[in-house]
């Protein structure tokens, strides 16, 4: 995971510093039922500002959709070296959950969602893939691979669970007997088994590994070990129906590793799993926009402890702002994986350039409601006329530096709708812990919770 990050910190700073340029929504892809923007107005209920933030948040994944492939472009800005046809599996994935919300909320149809649906699992069908793992970005109109660095250029195993993560959830949200829902489903299953887990096994060495390409093979030798953002892979690839692993991979690959387990105290606040200061809080977000870490545990933790702390220590060294950062608080807080006035970077407390990006604080509703709905407030009401924008919240600021983002990243986007909606009503959790082979996969590796049968 460090090198993943590091690589992606690499690939993205060096153009972002370089100048990158806004895409307007007039280069979108003029999806079916556009969605009016709202602009700045305070004082709004707490229920109608949620309302105004998921909804304006989803218009990122229907402008930005490909218009070829309706796969979630990576971000909304190109630079000389990244270009408008750059796609991405894993925001796509959760794009496809905020496309859920969307039905579920009445901002799009039915069928309409359906039909963008098709248009995507029709590009999946013949896009690259590699033993069935989709790389981390595709070219939105030939479904070729785009290199996420100079030796990332196959497969990507958990840029593909955080895909099948949202697939899952739309094969069982879209559940009627008509011809294009029954399209769907059965798609979805075919793409489903075709993934083979165990080849990322690397001739069945007892981990998973990230990434495998024809032409590099094992070279970048990342192995997918905890505590992290891909304890979703592994849950994935012990619920497949073919090519599955053993729970012997789980327990000797994810959690053996010298920063999984924890227990010491930070601001006087447990943390059962991670690195020091829980890292950022992306962590505590992919993998649980689908799976319900309500009363889920296993030999290792009770990951709504671990959730909640780790927020609650995030939040805590915001407070305390050891380094003195300007308008760090108890409602401005939320360090994790951004843009920064420098390019990109993961920020947590032990990686802070004091760089506030909402989706932490907003992604973390589910486990501190109170502490997320004043740090919402704040940054729509006090901050609204430098970071609200026709997509939601720009991707980050930094008040020292008197820098605000003008960019939006589809990773950053989609986890704020579907966390809130969790928060809300419990959508996406009640969806993907109802799925049987994702029952199987948490039974096999050792989970317990309410809703495991």
């Amino acid at each position: 995971m460090v090198y993943k990050m590091l690589i992606t910190i690499i690939a993205l700073s060096s153009y972002l510093v370089s100048g990158a340029q806004t895409v307007k929504s007039k280069s979108a892809s003029n999806n079916p039922g556009s969605i009016p923007v709202v602009g700045y107005t305070k004082n709004l209920s707490d229920s109608a500002l949620l309302d105004l933030v998921q909804k304006q948040t989803f218009r990122y994944f229907w402008d930005f959709a490909h218009p070829v492939s309706g796969l979630a472009r990576e971000r909304s800005n190109t630079t000389w070296e990244y270009g408008w046809e750059t796609t991405t599996t894993g925001g796509t994935g959760f794009g496809i959950m905020a496309m859920i919300v969307a039905v579920e909320r009445g901002w799009i149809t039915r069928d309409t969602a359906v039909g963008q649906l098709r248009k995507m699992l029709r590009f999946l069908r013949r896009a690259d893939s590699y033993h069935g793992a989709y790389p981390h970005w595709l070219h939105g109109e030939t479904g070729k691979t785009i290199p996420f660095s100079p030796k990332d250029d196959g497969g990507d195993l958990v840029e593909t669970s955080y895909l099948f993560q949202g697939l899952l959830c739309a094969r069982e949200y879209f559940n009627k007997n008509t011809q294009g829902e029954n399209q769907i489903r059965n798609w979805i299953t075919w793409l489903w088994n075709d993934i083979e887990w165990t080849w990322y096994t690397r001739g069945g060495l007892s981990m998973l590994f990230w990434h495998w390409s024809p032409d590099n093979g094992w070279s970048m030798n990342n192995e997918i070990r905890g505590w992290n953002e891909c304890l979703i892979t592994y849950v994935l690839a012990a619920a497949a129906p073919k090519y599955s692993i053993s729970a012997e991979v789980y327990h000797r690959g994810w959690a053996n590793s010298s920063q999984f387990k924890n227990q010491r105290e930070y601001y006087g606040i447990k943390l059962p799993l991670g690195p020091d200061y829980g890292g950022p809080l992306f962590f505590s977000h992919y993998t649980f926009l689908g799976i319900d870490p309500r009363g889920l545990k296993d030999r290792y933790a009770d990951y709504w402890e671990q959730n909640l702390n780790h927020t609650l220590i995030n939040r805590e060294h915001c407070i305390r702002n050891p380094k003195k950062f300007k308008g760090y608080g108890a409602v401005c807080w939320g360090l994790t994986a951004s843009d920064n006035h420098r390019g990109y970077g993961a920020h947590s407390p032990n990686e802070d350039l004091g760089v506030i990006s909402p989706t932490a604080a907003l992604s973390s509703f589910p486990y501190t409601p109170e502490f997320s709905m004043a740090a919402l407030k704040h940054f729509f009401n006090d901050h609204g006329d430098k970071i609200w924008s026709e997509y939601g919240f720009v991707d980050a600021f930094n008040e020292t530096e008197g820098w605000y983002a003008q960019s939006h990243l589809a990773i950053d986007q989609g986890p704020i709708i579907v966390m809130i909606e969790n928060y809300r009503s419990g959508l996406l959790w009640k969806l993907f812990m109802n799925i049987p082979e994702v029952q199987n996969g948490l039974k096999k590796i050792g989970f317990t919770a309410p809703n495991i049968k």
